[in-house]
């Protein structure tokens, strides 16, 4: 499905819409099918993990700064995320991806030794959607005295719905999402 339709469109119609189905039917049974969850789960980011570039010209390329992706501390749901690092391998865009619950302190210092064109922090829910990371990934700066640079910062995932996060922008699906970070790191 990923390789005939592309990610963007197998992971909106099918993996998840399906992934919600059955976290939908587990919370319903009293925790019943975990073990399903799990296992499709697993599927599902090693498929993400397979995807490559659609197109040789469309490489990943050493002068352009990376997206750096990553779940704030305490998230453990990290498989959208993976789903917009895969995206972004397909369509060419370099990104590091730092998978779930990355320390704070270890998020600040990557954004100031990558110097990112963007960074996106994954919040699945309110309780780990954190407003002091915000400030702390937003005031960090890099390069030399005077013409120092910082990062776009990105907000994805149902964490950060309701709350007003000056100075960054929401994302509202895996294809907007790309859209957004395609515009941003082409510049």
């Amino acid at each position: 499905m990923i390789a005939e339709h592309g990610l963007v469109t197998a992971w909106e119609d099918v993996i998840a819409p399906t992934l919600h189905a059955v976290g939908r039917k587990w919370a319903t049974s009293g925790e019943r099918y975990i073990e399903v969850e799990h296992l499709l789960s697993w599927h599902v980011s090693s498929a993400l993990r397979r995807v490559r570039p659609v197109r040789e010209r469309e490489r990943e390329r050493a002068d352009v700064p990376p997206v750096l992706l990553a779940c704030v501390p305490g998230e453990q749901h990290s498989l959208p995320i993976e789903a917009l690092a895969a995206a972004l391998c397909e369509r060419g865009v370099p990104a590091r991806m730092f998978g779930p619950a990355l320390p704070a302190d270890a998020l600040h210092e990557a954004v100031r030794r990558l110097g990112p064109a963007a960074v996106v922090l994954w919040a699945q829910s309110r309780s780990t959607a954190d407003r002091s990371l915000v400030r702390i990934v937003s005031g960090v700066h890099w390069g030399v005295k005077g013409a120092r640079k910082r990062t776009s910062l990105l907000l994805a995932g149902p964490g950060w719905a309701g709350g007003a996060y000056p100075g960054t922008v929401r994302l509202h699906g895996l294809g907007s999402a790309v859209d957004v970070i395609v515009a941003l790191s082409r510049g």
